[in-house]
């Protein structure tokens, strides 16, 4: 029999539709029940494509017993962390302060107002490893709600307290040497040299941090956090994190080397890393930098879009209930595939590091153990004759995989996770000169704006036709952002129109009097704190992106309110980015663009060859402190920095201001290149 969740749109909830579990999707009806029946709510955190979720499903919740226990006992929600990212977010940041570690599943119990008492993530249905049982854990926690009540109520209290009232230290003034700080921690602490990327296992892309350490690049010249980037870059492009055949990237891998993914694709990711990968290959003029940048834009756009436009959330770990079951191969299969393409398998399997015993678990995980000219020069193929040979292979081998189950999608549209796959599409497509990925991001933020507000107002998700949960503050940050970057390269002044009237909505609904944003909005009654900040996770943060926003508004409107909120917001979290820089990455990479030389750059003119040229020597590479804009010169003053400029003598023409004050205006990409020049020596803010 159907729970209540069978009435809910979500994947994830949909998949527990048929729990014994007498589940309540989030809401004001499961804390009355809960009241009603003076017993604690227990909340379980999930999605759809979560493999250890999965597993606690088939588990406990599938379990009549278990089951049992926790309708006697509790009133249980179950919330998809997709969907209700301000519910995960607030729990999240709970489980992380109470136990030092997070992840999902999230297991919460809560009093009747909410507030957390017990945590944890992943129980066994069997006590092993360390861990108890599932079950023993519900009836532990039900004796002690009925036996030290006033305990429990007390100790949730206090951790409330703690939780709401806790304000990271923060200096007078803002300290733009932040940056410095933070490369020096990330570059002499978290950089893994051997292996690259950051930290030790499980390893995370932290797509953010790279390209904040590109934008350092750019504006200091580190070589150091050039290194650090490529080498991520490189090692995650070879490893198995990197889908070889298919293109695009998992979550994370269980190992330190990238080889082990655990498996799930997340939109997030591939919007996040795309641009990472594009702006890479442009530093380095590395070709296989913009190879795999290519190959992610190509996931995105065949592999993760739908027939509306818009983008699936994410395909599953699992197919058939075995994680990795469609990525991984036995050597057998891989050998027979590769005869059948007339491939060499011994040669070829090396190159995929593939052996007979297997890398993992009897299987093998396909990657590039060795880098490939140097593995070409081993096998006596100049590179180009390699290349071509592995791409005719790899189509082979990625038709042979077809015909395997794949795994689940999650076909639900998320405003924020569309919006960074709009941004990343923009920014990788006008670097790499891909204007069909421009075109299909404008396509996406055309459908966003459709179908996800709502009688003015934005939504979350989007499923089946309809929108629900309005929307939160990243969700107004990411559009936002997404529609200012489409009128920066495209010059539709729809889409400013758009991105200016999405912020002042964040500003008005999720604005905090003191500077900065709150990350969920003022009227939600059922979450027991709001929170002001948060890292830069999986995904940036509402105030990272709003950060951004707010300095390139500055700069379009001349309206220095948007600047002044901008550093308010970045002083309130200096400690935060010294202390875990590779968890503010998006944040970071602001502050290299507010030590910048800020200037404004327009180019006006018609389309054509003149127009791009002034275009790209502005912006190709960018340049931290600058907003550049193109436009035609019909654009009506409907832009402040545009206003009252078009072609000179019929050529295309480029602005370059700074500091309140222009240059004048030139017609040739070296004359743009000279005037860019010496404004990046003036103003520099350090």
């Amino acid at each position: 029999m159907a729970n209540r969740l069978a009435l809910e749109t979500s994947p994830y909830l949909l998949q527990h539709a048929q729990n014994p579990v007498n589940w309540f999707p989030w809401g004001e009806e499961a804390f009355a029940e809960a009241r009603e029946r003076d017993v604690p709510l227990f909340l379980s955190v999930g999605y759809s494509t979560c493999h250890w979720c999965h597993v606690m499903a088939r588990e406990s919740f599938d379990d009549p017993a278990t089951a049992s226990l926790l309708n006697e006992h509790f009133v249980s929600i179950k919330v998809d962390r997709e969907e209700r990212p301000d519910v995960d977010a607030v729990y999240a940041a709970d489980v992380q302060a109470m136990t030092d570690k997070g992840g999902w599943p999230m297991s919460v119990f809560l009093t009747h107002e909410g507030e957390p008492f017990y945590v944890g993530s992943y129980w066994p249905k069997e006590a092993r490893d360390g861990l108890p049982s599932f079950a023993s854990v519900v009836e532990a926690v039900a004796r002690a709600w009925q036996d030290r009540r006033h305990a429990i109520t007390a100790s949730a209290q206090a951790i409330s307290a703690r939780l709401e009232g806790f304000t990271p230290p923060q200096s007078g003034g803002l300290e733009l040497g932040v940056s410095d700080d933070a490369a020096r921690t990330v570059l002499g602490q978290a950089w893994d040299r051997r292996n690259g990327g950051f930290g030790t296992a499980p390893k995370f892309p932290h797509a953010m941090a790279i390209e904040w350490l590109l934008h350092r690049t750019l504006r200091t010249g580190d070589e150091d956090a050039l290194a650090a980037a490529v080498q991520a870059l490189d090692a995650m492009a070879r490893g198995g994190i990197h889908d070889q055949l298919g293109g695009g990237f998992a979550r994370y891998t269980t190992d330190g080397r990238w080889l082990v993914p655990h498996f799930e694709k997340m939109l997030y990711d591939n919007a996040l890393l795309l641009p990472a990968y594009a702006l890479g290959a442009v530093l380095t003029g590395r070709a296989d930098l913009a190879r795999t940048a290519r190959t992610t834009a190509r996931y995105l756009l065949d592999g993760l879009r739908l027939p509306h436009g818009a983008f699936a959330a994410a395909t599953d770990a699992e197919t058939e209930g075995a994680e990795g079951g469609y990525v991984v191969w036995s050597f057998e299969e891989l050998a027979r595939a590769l005869q059948e393409a007339d491939a060499d398998p011994v040669l070829w399997a090396a190159f995929l590091g593939a052996t007979e015993e297997g890398n993992w678990e009897g299987t093998n995980v396909l990657h590039e153990p060795h880098p490939r000219e140097r593995f070409a020069a081993d096998a006596g193929l100049p590179p180009e004759e390699f290349d071509a040979e592995w791409e005719r292979i790899r189509s082979h081998l990625r038709a042979w995989r077809a015909w395997r189950t794949a795994p689940a999608m999650d076909t639900k549209v998320l405003t924020d996770w569309n919006a960074l796959a709009v941004r990343g599409l923009v920014r990788a497509g006008h670097l790499l000169g891909e204007p069909e990925w421009v075109a299909a991001a404008a396509r996406t933020a055309d459908f966003l704006h459709r179908e996800l507000v709502v009688d003015g107002r934005l939504h979350h998700v989007w499923k089946d036709g309809a929108a629900a949960v309005e929307g939160f503050l990243l969700d107004h940050a990411a559009l936002a952002l997404a529609d200012l970057e489409l009128f920066q390269v495209t010059g539709d002044t729809v889409r400013f129109e758009r991105g200016v009237a999405l912020a002042e909505r964040a500003n008005s609904r999720f604005g905090d009097d003191d500077g900065g944003w709150y990350q969920t909005p003022s009227d939600d009654a059922l979450l027991y704190r709001r929170q002001r900040t948060a890292p830069d996770d999986a995904v940036p943060s509402g105030t990272s992106v709003m950060v951004e926003v707010s300095l390139v508004l500055a700069a379009l409107t001349g309206d220095l309110h948007h600047r002044d909120r901008a550093r308010a917001a970045v002083r309130a979290q200096q400690h935060a980015l010294r202390e875990s820089p590779t968890r503010h990455g998006w944040l970071l990479r602001q502050v290299e663009f507010l030590r910048g030389s800020p200037r404004e750059v327009a180019v006006v003119g018609a389309p054509g060859p003149g127009r791009e040229a002034l275009m790209r020597m502005a912006s190709v590479p960018p340049r931290p402190g600058a907003v550049v804009v193109v436009s035609d010169p019909g654009h009506g003053d409907r832009v402040p920095l545009l206003v009252g400029r078009g072609e000179i003598q019929g050529l295309p023409t480029a602005y370059v201001c700074q500091d309140l004050a222009c240059q004048r205006p030139v017609s040739q990409p070296d004359q743009l290149a000279a005037l860019l020049a010496d404004s990046e020596r003036l103003g520099r803010a350090d």
